[in-house]
């Protein structure tokens, strides 16, 4: 009876050494499934953190080759990360944390490119006003220029207008071969024109020539034996007489004389008074 109660007992014992072992395995095996559960979440949360850290350096971009290209180095090296973390099981605890630290640096490394982007952009912005603000200076001063320029222009149209010798009191008169004045044709041996030069300050001062032409109640410009040409205002004109003078810019009483060996004929005689800058005026005669 002893024996088989002793047996009876080891049985009891061994039996409640099997449930506690069965126990502890399958406690070991629900808590090595659940810490594997867990490393394979935060292996997705990892791979997670890195596709949207390939998908910041994807939106980075700036006008500069040198830093565009460094970013490309980059985002391939996340992509080589990314390729590393799926191929490597979560249960390699120690790969994971060399993973997480490797995008620690990553991102730190993005950080400081973010700097220098957003310094290179605000520098930009600056560059630009500053660009803006020289063209705007620019345009005002070509504006300013212009306006100047314009106004000079009329100035000088003015001056040259107002510096050009001008005339008046113009008489034309015939004399006899006494030197008298004559209305009659058959007693006239010349014409004489007279003339006032006005004064004129910033005219120019020198020699000047006064250019009459002569026509005759014919309309025919009336020569000497030789035809002279004189330009006026840029038109090329024959003269009949010519006389040159000096002009100082005050007020000069100037009268020139036409003789011809032809002989005056009844009617009315005009003569149109020339300096080299333009006409100076006309006047008219009636012989009788």
């Amino acid at each position: 009876m002893g024996k088989e109660k002793n047996l009876k007992i080891l049985v009891i014992v061994m039996a409640s050494v099997a449930v506690i072992m069965a126990a502890v395995l399958a406690w070991i095996w629900i808590d090595r499934n659940g810490m594997i559960q867990d490393l394979t979440v935060e292996k997705e949360q990892l791979t997670a953190q890195m596709v949207q850290l390939r998908d910041d350096y994807e939106v980075l971009s700036i006008d500069n080759d040198s830093i565009n290209a460094q970013l490309g180095v980059e985002r391939e090296k996340v992509e080589q990360l990314i390729e590393r973390v799926k191929q490597t099981e979560a249960r390699n605890r120690t790969k994971i944390r060399q993973y997480e630290k490797e995008l620690g640096t990553l991102r730190s490394i993005m950080r400081s490119y973010i700097h220098q982007i957003d310094s290179l952009n605000t520098l930009n912005i600056s560059l630009r006003k500053d660009a803006a603000k020289a063209r705007d200076e620019a345009k005002q001063t070509r504006i300013r220029y212009d306006d100047l320029r314009t106004t000079t222009d009329e100035y000088a149209k003015k001056v040259e207008v107002g510096s050009v010798l001008k005339g008046r009191g113009f008489v034309l008169t015939a004399i006899n071969s006494r030197d008298k004045d004559t209305d009659r044709s058959s007693r006239t041996a010349k014409l004489k024109t007279c003339l006032n030069l006005i004064e004129n300050s910033i005219a120019a001062k020198g020699p000047r020539r006064i250019y009459i032409r002569v026509k005759g109640p014919d309309g025919i410009l009336m020569t000497t034996s030789q035809q002279q040409v004189f330009t006026s205002d840029g038109q090329q004109l024959i003269y009949s007489a010519v006389r040159e003078v000096d002009y100082q810019g005050g007020e000069l009483e100037v009268c020139i004389f036409f003789t011809t060996t032809e002989s005056f004929v009844k009617g009315v005689y005009t003569v149109d008074i020339y300096t080299e800058e333009a006409k100076l005026g006309s006047t008219d005669l009636l012989l009788r």
